[in-house]
């Protein structure tokens, strides 16, 4: 092999690493963002189910002497999930007493919270709708 056509074998690389670069760049930024959106969701759902745990408690506690309502129930999950980065205006709580509305000690209650999730990368149209449903049994 000649001096001059390992020039010219130098010369139609030089471009490589570049285009190897800019491949590899975007599959890790693309990766990134992935795991950096789904820990935005798994933090999210938390909160959901969190939420539906704090109803539940908030209504066991509150059972036959200070009986608590389903407005106050739900007051009390908007204010718990108004600590998160979560729209509260698009949040359906439904809170029902499985035992036809019986609020005495012993008596199942149910609070289920559905949040519609929207990615803030939408790169795909991608909606996903997180819920939660948490039972107690009415304590005092």
């Amino acid at each position: 092999m000649t001096l001059r056509s390992l020039i010219s074998h130098v010369r139609d690389r030089r471009g490589q690493a570049l285009v190897e670069f800019a491949m590899s760049a975007l599959i890790t930024v693309a990766l990134l963002l992935g795991v950096v959106e789904m820990s935005r969701m798994l933090i999210t759902y938390t909160t959901v189910c969190n939420a539906a745990r704090v109803g539940v408690r908030y209504a066991m506690v509150h059972g036959s002497d200070n009986s608590a309502t389903v407005t106050q129930i739900q007051s009390v999950v908007d204010n718990y999930l108004s600590g998160a980065p979560i729209n509260t205006s698009s949040t359906t709580i439904n809170v029902a007493y499985p035992s036809a509305s019986c609020k005495n000690p012993g008596c199942l209650v149910k609070v289920t919270i559905s949040y519609p999730y929207h990615p803030i990368m939408t790169y795909f149209p991608l909606s996903v709708s997180l819920s939660s449903t948490s039972e107690g049994v009415i304590t005092f």
